[in-house]
C-alpha cells in the first residue's frame, strides 16, 4: 500500500534527524535558500522531515487512517491509474502547500518550516470530498461527528490560528493542503462532485 510506504520514508528520513542538525537544515523549507541558492527540492524533501516524536506521529497516524481510504477511492473511479493519482495527490499538496510561505518569506533568511502536514491535509479533505458523511471520531469527543463538520471546523480553526502572529505552526500550509486536497479530487475524478452532492443532501435529511 503506497500510504505505509509512505509513513516508512517519512519515518526513515525524520528520525534519524531529530539529532542530527546539519541534515535536518539541509533538506527543510528553507524559502530564502530557495530564492537565494535555487535549492528546489526543498520544496519537496521538508514534508520528510519532522521535529519531533509527536510531530511525527500525529502526521502518520492522520495520514494512516484516511491515506488507504483515499487510494482505494481513486481506484474504484480510476482503475489501475488511481495509484498514481494517490501519489500525485500527495506530492503535489507538499508543493502547493509550501507556496504560501514561499511567498510571504522568502526574503526571511531566518524561517524555516518542517513537515508532512500540508500533504497530510490534502489527503484529509480528499476523504472528505468522497465520503462527506462518513463518522469521524475526535479525541475528547465521545459522540461522531460527520466528516463535512470536521472539515468546517478544521479549517475555521487554521484559518484563526494562521492570523495569529505567535504561532510556530504553519497553519498557512495547512489551509493550502486542504484546498489542493479539494480541488485535486474534484478534477481528478469529476463523478466526485455529484456522488459528493448527494450525500450532503442525504445527510441533510436526517
Amino acid at each position: 500500500m503506497v500510504t505505509i510506504v509512505i509513513i516508512i520514508l517519512t519515518c526513515i528520513v525524520s528520525i534519524p534527524a531529530f539529532n542530527n542538525r546539519d541534515f535536518f537544515y539541509r533538506f527543510d523549507f528553507a524559502p530564502y535558500g530557495l530564492e537565494e541558492r535555487k535549492q528546489y527540492y526543498r520544496f519537496v524533501t521538508h514534508a520528510f522531515l519532522h521535529g519531533d516524536w509527536m510531530h511525527l506521529f500525529f502526521n502518520m497516524f492522520v495520514l494512516y487512517n484516511f491515506g488507504g481510504g483515499v487510494q482505494e477511492y481513486f481506484e474504484y473511479y480510476l482503475g489501475s491509474k488511481g495509484i498514481f493519482y494517490f501519489i500525485l495527490l500527495y506530492l503535489g499538496s507538499i508543493i502547493f502547500a509550501a507556496l504560501p510561505s514561499y511567498r510571504k518569506h522568502k526574503n526571511d533568511p531566518s524561517y524555516h518550516s518542517i513537515g508532512a502536514s500540508g500533504a497530510v491535509s490534502a489527503v484529509l479533505f480528499s476523504f472528505i470530498i468522497f465520503s462527506p458523511g462518513s463518522s469521524l471520531y475526535l479525541m475528547f469527543i465521545p459522540v461522531p461527528i460527520p466528516a463535512i463538520l470536521v472539515g468546517f471546523g478544521y479549517l475555521a480553526y487554521e484559518h484563526y490560528q494562521s492570523r495569529k502572529s505567535n504561532t510556530n505552526i504553519n497553519h498557512d500550509a495547512h489551509i493550502a493542503g486542504a484546498i489542493f486536497g479539494i480541488i485535486f479530487t474534484l478534477i481528478a475524478v469529476p463523478k466526485s462532485l455529484p456522488a459528493f452532492i448527494d450525500q450532503i443532501f442525504y445527510l441533510l435529511k436526517f
